[in-house]
């Protein structure tokens, strides 16, 4: 790697909000806010919208659509139309 063209990569909290989850990883992102890590150091936190704590698929709350259903009622209400223009 080449000196001084990459960002500095340490370690960052990223923190799931809604979910009241956050987790210690290592990153590039920075911000200017800093949370105390339960190891008693002090890292920048980044706020995220939606972590695997929080997504529908990684929490097994994900809705599975009727298709089946949508499809027997378009035919029963527009069935076979024959003559329309």
């Amino acid at each position: 790697m080449k000196p001084g063209i990459h960002p500095p990569y340490g370690p960052v909290v990223f923190r799931d909000r809604a979910a009241d989850f956050a987790f210690l990883t290592r990153s590039t992102a920075t911000s200017d806010k800093t949370i105390e890590w339960e190891d008693g150091n002090t890292y920048p936190v980044v706020d995220v919208e939606i972590s695997s704590a929080s997504h529908p698929f990684y929490t097994a709350t994900a809705r599975v659509l009727d298709t089946a259903g949508r499809v027997e009622r378009f035919e029963r209400r527009y069935g076979n139309r024959k003559g329309a223009s």
